[in-house]
């Protein structure tokens, strides 16, 4: 994966120096066993970068080729491979016995003299270092080591002795999470958000743009002229370019990110006679950072561990990796469970990292609807990561701010529509994005109903909210509300209590979700909505589940099926 990235723009890293300690064997495997090619480092004839081969016994040979493989990455900025043929004097452990599967290479290896006796030989024979030198120099170096264990093994009032290092250097000024407030203000000056605005709308005279383009450039100038309709890919634009104004770094990477896999984003435009790029946020007037779009290989697993990497290095980036589909993230699923859900309980370290997933059902099939939210919800846990599915442009424009407004850093899981991208329904207003507002982790009934009529109460996250608004206007029902949950996780249980308790007549609480019943948020949110209904001492006691039947597979293939499937799932929510 590194050689993959190594020559990419927005992934090089001026080379990378490939340090093999290769024993010849993995576990019990034999070479033979693990790979198809002679040598483990013929990977790195794709790149066609230099190979050292060299024997780990011979000690000088090794500083040598170390030497060597440095000068030449600090020279032509490029990959080079060193592979220190060698082997491991025990088993996979010390307690482990390597006889039992490689019997001859053990007999050898137990009459083989070990790298520092052989060396130490060779210095004596040559005058260099004589035998109580040397042996001085091992007893100085094993008092080292015993001594810096014997310090990490000291504890001071509970605590390890020694400073943790996880908020100097450029983490210095963020702090822990813990007993954080939630709600911050993240709205931007109203002057401010027309300043970027102008800069999204225009571009040089003797640009040649794409007709449908300037279409859509048209439609926005007349967002920021009446202050209405704010869709889903202008509301992220504006949180760039105002995190821009601020000095933060704004970097996106993903497969077509640039202009966005439907077609709605359009970060960088391309001269229709040249070919020639106009990456927009860059022609920000004052702007204090950098912003990096980047279409990414096809390899969501390097990227994204890339991408988490950025965002260790620096903490003051706003840092995304998209999915084409939600389900690319099949891809990337070791990153994930390694290091993004588990690092700052694991390692002290944490990540602002962000993850679009194009999530929602559409009738695409199994692999173009789910970007598997159970799987994220199921590694909540310790306030780890956040997981949320946003309904309104402007809270997506909150959410990616309150990323680097707040003083600590969590991974932000983010389902993202496709339908939505352009549904006449799914806008925002300006004024929901300036000074003095915030993110909604719960946003309420839209429509003016008389609480203490409301018989139903309906839940969902999503895409589904839109479907549910749209077809109880059409039935001119009055008798169900519909409350969104924006934020998964960290559960919401304060704000969603208190909006149960505006309907304390309700008979039945409803969750609906488009997701069989298996998959999505049901299994998550079902004993967190029975807790708030007892908060709230509502007489309702537990919520009752409405949406797809449990399947295998994450959606049909067929679209009538889905359309019917759909259809159903909205009825049963409404029909009390």
């Amino acid at each position: 994966e590194c050689f993959l990235l190594s020559e990419l723009e927005g992934y090089k890293t001026g080379g990378t120096i490939h340090f093999i300690i290769n024993n010849q064997i993995g576990f019990t495997t034999n070479p033979s066993e693990s790979r198809s090619s002679p040598y483990c480092t013929d990977v790195a004839k794709t790149v066609q970068c230099p190979i050292f081969h060299v024997n780990g016994d011979d000690v000088e040979a090794v500083v040598h080729c170390a030497r060597i493989a440095s000068e030449y990455r600090a020279k032509f900025q490029k990959d080079v491979v060193v592979d220190m043929y060698c082997y491991r004097r025990f088993g996979h452990n010390e307690g482990d016995e390597p006889a039992f599967t490689q019997p001859l290479m053990y007999k050898q290896i137990k009459q083989q003299t070990s790298v520092r006796k052989k060396y130490a030989e060779s210095l004596e024979s040559t005058g260099l270092l004589s035998s109580d030198e040397s042996k001085e120099m091992e007893q100085k170096f094993k008092t080292t080591l015993e001594g810096d264990f014997d310090k990490a093994k000291t504890y001071k009032n509970g605590k390890a002795n020694g400073k943790a290092d996880w908020l100097e250097g450029a983490w210095e000024g963020l702090q822990s999470s813990k007993g954080q407030k939630e709600k911050i203000n993240t709205g931007a000056k109203a002057a401010i958000l027309k300043q970027v605005g102008e800069t999204l709308t225009s571009y040089p005279d003797d640009f040649n743009i794409n007709p449908k383009i300037a279409r859509q450039l048209e439609a926005k100038q007349e967002m920021f002229k009446t202050g209405q309709g704010f869709d889903w890919a202008t509301a992220e634009a504006l949180a760039f370019g105002t995190l821009l104004l601020e000095g933060k770094t704004v970097r996106l990477s993903g497969q077509d990110c640039r202009r966005g896999t439907f077609s709605q984003r359009h970060a960088v435009l391309f001269d229709q006679k040249t070919a020639a790029p106009y990456f927009i946020l860059d022609h920000l007037d004052n702007k204090k950072a950098r912003f990096e779009p980047i279409n990414s290989p096809l390899s969501e697993e390097a990227v994204l561990g890339y991408e988490y990497g950025y965002t260790q290095a620096d903490p003051n980036a706003l840092v995304l990796w998209e999915g084409q589909f939600g389900d690319f993230v099949n891809g990337a699923q070791v990153i994930i469970d390694q290091f993004i859900t588990s690092s700052e309980a694991k390692w002290l370290r944490m990540s602002g990292l962000v993850m679009l997933l194009p999530h929602g059902f559409e009738g695409q099939g199994p692999e173009h609807s789910s970007a598997r939210l159970e799987r994220f919800l199921q590694a909540c846990a310790e306030d780890n990561i956040q997981v949320a599915n946003c309904t309104t442009p402007a809270n997506y424009f909150h959410i990616l701010r309150r990323q680097l407004h707040r003083p600590y850093r969590k991974p932000l899981i983010l389902m993202t529509p496709k339908s939505l991208l352009r549904h006449k329904l799914c806008v925002s207003e300006l004024k929901d994005m300036t000074e003095k507002t915030t993110f909604h982790r719960v946003l309420p009934e839209v429509d003016k109903l008389t609480d203490n009529k409301v018989k139903r109460v309906v839940l969902c996250t999503g895409k589904v909210y839109y479907d549910l608004l749209q077809e109880r206007r059409d039935r001119k029902n009055k008798e169900v509300a519909i409350i969104r949950l924006e934020q998964l996780y960290p559960f919401p249980e304060e704000s969603l209590t208190k909006e149960l308790k505006r309907y304390s007549n309700a008979k039945d609480v409803i969750w609906c979700q488009e997701e069989p019943e298996n998959m999505g948020s049901w299994t998550f949110v079902d004993r967190r909505i029975e807790h708030a209904l007892e908060k709230a001492k509502h007489k309702v006691k537990r919520p009752v589940y409405v949406g797809r039947m449990a399947a295998a597979s994450p959606a049909t293939g067929m679209l009538s099926r889905h359309t019917e499937q759909q259809k159903k799932l909205v009825d049963e929510a409404l029909s009390i």
